[in-house]
This record gives C-alpha cells, structure tokens and sequence, in this order.
C-alpha cells in the first residue's frame, strides 16, 4: 500500500555550489516528471544538514552530512563515490565531492527506472510511479578513476552539448575537448563535408571557440574531469594555428624553419600538416618555446584539470639531426616534461599534465625519468591495435622490437601493445589511462554494434589486470545508430567492472525497444556475427568465398525482422518509436552494405564500388533524419577507406 501521508518532498541542498545546485535541480525536474505532478517537488539551501527535518530528500557532500566515505580514496578529487540512503522518497544522497554527488542523483534516478540511452530528449525512459515507493539503498565507487569521451567526427554544438550532459546519466566523469577550439570537428559538420546533398554553411574559429567556452560551462555545471588540447603544440608555438589535419601554406622566419624536423636532408612541415609535424626536440630553444607556450595557454585557461601534451601527429617523422640522433623521441619528450613541470611549479600552477605513449612514442625513454611523477598521467594510446581480440592480462611481454628512427613498423596484435605498456610501466609508475578508438571507425566494420560492445565490455574488465585506471573514448559523438549499446556498455562498466555484458545489454534492448526488446537484440547479435569484422578489419583475404556467403545470408536475416520493426512503428510510445524508426533506416544501410561487401569478397571491385556510391547517396539524401546518431562524415571515411588500393 501507498503511504498517503507522503504528499510532497523537499529536497535540500547544503552547499551554494554549481554543481551541487544542478544536481538538486535535475532531481527535482525527473521526480515531478516521476510522479506527473509539478508542485510536488520542492528546493531549498540550507544551512547544514539537519535530520530532524521532516520531509526532506539531502543531497550534497559526505562531510556536510556528518558522513565517512567507506572505501579507500587515493584522489578523492579524481575519485568518486557515493551514498544513497532513500526511503519512501526521503532520505540523503551523499557524495565525495560535487561530480560525485550529481553521478548519485542519476543512480538514484536509474534505480526508480529512469533510462537514458540515447544523448537527447527522444533516448529518456522517465517511469511513473508514487513518493512511498522511492526507496534505493547503494554505497559505491567507481571501477576506474579516468571515465570519459573525448570529441571526434564531425559534429554540430548540439552534439556535444548532449553528449556531455548525458555522460553522467550513464556513469562518466570525464570529457575531452581536442585542441584549442575543437574548430575541425565542428567544421566537420557545419561545412557538410562528405555529403554533397546539403549546402555548406559558413563556420569561423571565432565560432568554434564560442561554442568551446560554451561547452567548457556545461563541462564545469557538471564537475566533469575536462581534459583539453593534446594536438597542436608543435605549432602554435610557431605562430600557426592547430586548428586540424589540412594542409595549408605558411611563411616562416629562417629560426622557425630551423626548429622543424630534418627529415632526409630538409626541414618543412610533414607532408605540408602542421599538427602532425614533429620539431627538433634536442634543441632547447624549441623545447623552452614549447614550454613557455604551454605555461602561458594555461595561465589564460584556469579550468583545465587535465591538459595533454603531445607531439606530431603522425609516425616515422622525427628529427634526423646528428644532435637529435642521440636518443628516442621519448627520451627528449620527458626531458621536455620534466622542463615544462619546473616552469608550472615557477608559477604555482597545479595542473596534470597527460602524456602519451604513441607511435613512436611506444618506445620508452632510455636515459630520461620524470621528476615529479605526481605532476603526470600516462595515456596508452594503442592505435595500430586490433579490434579482433581484447586486452588480457596473461600477455607474455615481448621483445620490443629495435628502435629505428623513422622507419618503424607499429604493432597490432594484442600481445605486441601490451608489451610497449609494460616497457613504460617499469620507467612510469604514477596514474595513466588506455585512450582507445573502439568507436572511432571501428564499429563500422561491426554495423550490428554488438560484438565490439562486447569487446569492448572485456577490454574495460581488463584495464586493472594490464595496470591502468581507465578509459577514454576516442569516438565519433554520434555513435547510437541503430543503439548507443557499446557507448552505454563503457560507462556502466568503467563505473562498475563486475557487470554482467549480456545483462547490461538485455536491459539497454527492453529499455530502448520495448517488448521487442530481446527479439531485436539477437537480431544485431547475429547482424553483428553475419557482417564478420574480422574480414572487414582486412584481417582476411580480401577475396573470400566464406565471407561472401556470410554476406548473402543478411538478406533473409533484415527480411525475416521486418514485419516486427514494422509492427513496433506504430506503438503509442514515441521515445520507443523514435528506436524503432531509427532500426528501420538502419535496416535499408545493411541491406546495401551486404551487397557492397558480398561484391567485393567475390572479387567484384567494379560492382562493390558501383553499389557504395549508390549507399553514399542514400545517407547523404537522408542525413537529417538520423543526424543526432549517425555520423554520415565518419561512415563515409570508413568505408572509402576500404576502396584505397
């Protein structure tokens, strides 16, 4: 029975603080959507917790409620935790600090049967049910301290903007803004490269920066982790902007051309980009311009927590002076560091920097080791990497192969990247994260999404056996066509790492697609199976009978589930309408794609090529419709891809 006596609830804050205040907020906004009624809800500041008052739902810091965390914190500025003591709707949600607290009110939410499984207003599942029932119990920390995404793709302000507050929904604390202003990434979009069928719109840096400082507020409202710039830093030093991969014509003074890498006798911009442009490190003139540059950008930005640092963008293009001959990369990298951390504490400023083992930066230093290791973070960023198989912590450490500048082979297998970890793990023992691609181009060679959500799934449950303490998701934004399954997979597990994959996925289904919900999970499980990635990853034989008759068995797969997607168009639900409408298009894409493939593993390139212009069409003409989660730029890079012989 109801207790009719719980007629309404106050919920009470106890800091005058941004974050706090959102979170008292978005509980009131999905409590009175909850129970359908506005003035049921109420919120007021208080001076201090009080348990004596009646009525009232807490929520704020663990010390403002007289409470203890119970598990150890190694950074409770990093680290997050919470308590949620809720009965008959009234009780506390405690948290180690502000982002904590607002990651509380979502688990809450989620505990009553909120869901959130997509980054707009058409993805939120919002119950109906009674104050007397609201009684959630949970004490917890995360898995992993590091639990982010960082932005890729192209992509528009209202892209990001969703994704960043829908992070938290789902169990992030963390987003990455790459470079100064994100400017390629919104160009991207709003110029519509890749698709012909819509007309450019004028975007200007002064935009993109806009939209950066914009999105830096929702980043902060949130006491989201912002991790921020990375490329560029070979550059803008120089005077030129890093804004993306172009390649542009620039004048520099006869100094500048000297800092630039000698590469075969010559000193100019790798293959005329900037941003993938390395410098001659053993110069210290370049390494004090790199470095005042840096300090000065974070004077002028004090709300970076984590700010990376890295060099070029691109592999095998490292200075070949006799000076710079002396040492790998890394060796002048940490120097670097190490130079940059003694300017940083010159000007008391406490910002982590992150570094990056990449490329041919794999390589460890052989001479140099940080001086402040509290000072960095490392970030393993596997890129060669195959998607075929996961992390797991019984890979023997290999060999690492010579050093040989700039002629490097970059490793793929599994074992081969765990080996080049562990080599810098015995020089590095302080905090680091896998920065990884699983949704950056990857998944399109998966267009069920599945088997790399389960893959990926395993590759989180592994990150502490191989010694990391997180992931961030290198990705497109728009990654939820036809489900966000694998985006949704990451926060749940990085917040928890003992979930159950198959379990988390049956819920996403029921919750996203109804009473359909499993029907259409074994449907793009054996999408997922049928499309074989590992042939599409070119890990097989390009012509190939095995794979071609997977192909062809797709057809009989999407036509034997069009009658349910059909039937669930018309159910009276529109935010499960809204999944199924997007499964229909998702449908047509796959049947395209299997001819595509089947051609082109027969042999068929002509044929193949003529039916991937066809399928370029369709997505370019029907962008709109599934804009917010199908990145049209992205999908079409991916694909072209394949055709480059």
């Amino acid at each position: 029975m109801h207790d009719k006596h719980i007629s309404s609830i106050t919920i009470c804050k106890t800091e005058g603080n941004i974050t706090i205040d959102f979170a008292a907020e978005e509980l009131a906004k999905y409590l009175r959507l909850i129970v359908e009624r506005e003035n049921v809800v109420d919120v007021k500041q208080k001076a201090k917790y009080d348990s004596s008052l009646l009525g009232c739902l807490w929520v704020g810091l663990y010390e403002e409620m007289g409470l203890t965390c119970a598990f150890p914190l190694d950074n409770p500025q990093y680290d997050d935790a919470y308590s949620i003591h809720v009965e008959k709707g009234l009780g506390i949600i405690a948290g180690v600090n502000h982002r904590s607290v607002l990651l509380g009110v979502y688990r809450f939410l989620t505990e009553l049967g909120c869901r959130w499984i997509r980054p707009d207003m058409s993805g939120e599942y919002i119950p109906k049910n009674n104050l007397a029932d609201m009684q959630v119990n949970v004490d917890e920390k995360a898995s992993y301290r590091h639990r982010g995404l960082c932005i890729e793709g192209a992509v528009s302000y209202e892209n990001v903007s969703d994704i960043i507050a829908w992070s938290p929904k789902v169990g992030f604390n963390s987003y990455f803004i790459q470079f100064r202003e994100a400017h390629t990434f919104f160009e991207r979009w709003y110029s519509h490269e890749n698709n012909p069928h819509k007309e450019p719109e004028a975007f200007t840096i002064e935009q993109a920066r806009a939209y950066t400082r914009q999105l830096e507020q929702e980043i902060n409202k949130r006491g989201l982790i912002y991790h921020a710039v990375g490329h560029g830093w070979t550059c803008e030093p120089l005077g030129i902007p890093g804004l993306g991969w172009g390649k542009e014509e620039y004048n520099l003074s006869d100094e500048y051309k000297s800092y630039i890498a000698e590469i075969k006798g010559k000193r100019e911009f790798w293959n005329g980009v900037p941003i993938n442009t390395n410098l001659c490190y053993s110069n210290q003139r370049v390494r004090r311009l790199m470095v005042d540059n840096i300090v000065q950008y974070l004077q002028e930005n004090k709300g970076i927590d984590l700010l990376h640092v890295w060099l070029g963008d691109d592999g095998n293009n490292h200075c070949e002076c006799e000076p710079c001959r002396t040492a790998n990369p890394a060796d002048f990298y940490v120097k670097m560091l190490n130079e940059l951390d003694e300017q940083l504490n010159l000007k008391n400023l406490k910002t982590r920097i992150v570094f990056l083992i990449y490329i041919d930066l794999l390589w460890p230093p052989q001479v140099e080791r940080f001086f402040n290791p509290e000072r960095f973070i490392m970030m393993f960023a596997p890129s060669s990497r195959t998607y075929s198989k996961e992390f797991f912590s019984e890979a023997a450490q290999l060999e690492l192969p010579e050093f040989k500048r700039n002629e490097l082979i970059f490793p793929t297998g599994i074992e081969e990247n765990l080996s080049f970890l562990k080599a810098w793990q015995q020089k590095f023992k302080g905090d680091s994260f896998d920065f990884d691609y699983h949704f950056m181009l990857d998944h399109y060679n998966d267009p069920g999404y599945y088997k790399i959500a389960e893959l990926l799934s395993r590759d989180i449950k592994n990150l502490k056996t191989i010694g990391l303490n997180g992931f961030i998701s290198c990705q497109t934004q728009r990654s939820f066509f036809p489900t966000g399954l694998g985006i949704y997979v990451l926060g749940q597990t990085l917040w928890n790492d003992q979930l159950c994959f198959e379990s988390i996925a049956k819920d996403y289904f029921s919750s996203a697609f109804g009473q359909d919900g499993e029907k259409c999970r074994v449907y793009l499980a054996k999408l997922s199976e049928l499309f074989d990635p590992v042939y599409l990853r070119g890990e097989k034989p390009q012509v190939n009978i095995d794979s071609a008759m997977q192909f062809g068995k797709i057809y009989k797969v999407i036509e034997e589930f069009r009658s349910t997607i059909e039937k669930n168009l018309r159910i009276e639900n529109e935010y499960r309408t809204q999944s199924w409408q997007y499964l229909w298009f998702h449908a047509e894409i796959c049947v395209h794609l299997a001819a595509i493939f089947e051609a082109r593993a027969l042999g068929d390139n002509e044929k193949s090529l003529e039916l991937w212009g066809n399928l370029k069409r369709l997505v370019g003409e029907h962008e709109d419709a599934v804009q917010p989660v199908f990145d049209v730029f992205l999908f079409i890079n991916a694909i072209d891809r394949k055709f480059v012989i």
